[in-house]
């Protein structure tokens, strides 16, 4: 059974007892959270489809930590005029741990 669940503006697939990376949400370390926006469920080959959403469905995931994402370095430069620029950026992620997928 997997869910297609929305979290902080991002679709993901959610299985129980799967990891997910997500955009650093405003949760304590070790707290339950639970999404309501589930789109899709496919329970053994029945799928339900919501319109947005599907009703009394719902992701229940624990948040394991918070962490960065690898470096992106980001250069620009123009040609022949001396121009060059260099900026770096980490992406702060949570990691969450999905308990359990409710239909």
């Amino acid at each position: 059974m997997y869910a297609i669940v929305e979290i902080a503006g991002q679709q993901f697939k959610a299985e129980a007892g799967k990891r997910l990376y997500v955009h650093r949400l405003e949760a304590e370390r070790g707290s339950v959270v639970e999404f309501e926006k589930v789109l899709l469920i496919d329970a053994d080959g029945t799928v339900k489809v919501g319109a947005p959403t599907v009703d009394g469905a719902k992701v229940v995931c624990e948040v394991l930590s918070h962490l960065k994402g690898d470096k992106v370095i980001i250069f620009k430069k123009k040609r022949r005029k001396g121009y060059r620029k260099c900026n770096g950026h980490r992406q702060y992620f949570t990691e969450l741990k999905i308990n359990e997928v409710l239909a």
